[in-house]
């Protein structure tokens, strides 16, 4: 496990689009969210401990802000050959283990993940209606192991000012998290020790 930063992609980048697959072999792509009032895309995995220690609250606000038309995927960009934890065919049983309500997707080839210069899971990702980026970083300031308690503040805090049309704060703290598993030889060049 290496501790990785997200990258935080620049505040008003447009969401990249993305046509993956969902845990039932559906494909989801970006337009399939085209009336949605936000979209919030989370890169995630079935075995990494950060995400862990998260996932419950990620799964509670993909269902709390699906009810106020945000929209919310998740994807898992992992090599699945080095760590078949997080295979594609475990994940449908990880999303209902968890009570993931939002479509959990498999980027395969983790063409996405660069294109969103995606680091670490979680790495947090939040689009105004226009799919411009308002929001990457933390979820909130605990971790796995630390006494801080796990509330999802600073996304919440971003979500809130989004839907209330207010400008969400350009002061991000990074996630940070087990580093994404790189296929061997395709670690894209904005990767740390690269």
């Amino acid at each position: 496990m290496v501790l990785t930063a997200s990258t935080m992609l620049e505040l008003g980048a447009t969401a990249p689009p993305f046509s993956l697959p969902d845990t039932a072999g559906a494909i989801v792509t970006r337009e399939h969210f085209s009336e949605a009032a936000a979209l919030l895309v989370v890169f995630l995995c079935n075995h990494c401990p950060y995400v862990k220690h998260v996932q419950h609250e990620l799964a509670a606000i993909g269902r709390e802000y699906a009810e106020r038309g945000v929209a919310m995927v998740g994807i898992n960009a992992n090599d699945a050959v080095a760590y078949p934890a997080d295979s594609f065919s475990l994940m449908g049983e990880e999303a209902a283990r968890v009570g993931y309500s939002f479509p959990y997707l498999y980027d395969a080839t983790q063409e996405v993940a660069k294109a969103y210069r995606a680091a670490c899971t979680p790495d947090i990702f939040l689009f105004d209606r226009d799919r411009h980026l308002v929001y990457r970083g933390q979820l909130d300031d605990s971790r796995p192991g630390s006494q801080v308690p796990l509330t999802g503040r600073d996304l919440r805090r971003a979500l809130e000012a989004l839907l209330a049309g207010q400008p969400v704060t350009a002061e991000q703290r990074p996630s940070m998290g087990c580093n994404i598993k790189w296929k061997p030889g395709s670690e894209p060049e904005y990767f740390p020790g690269r």
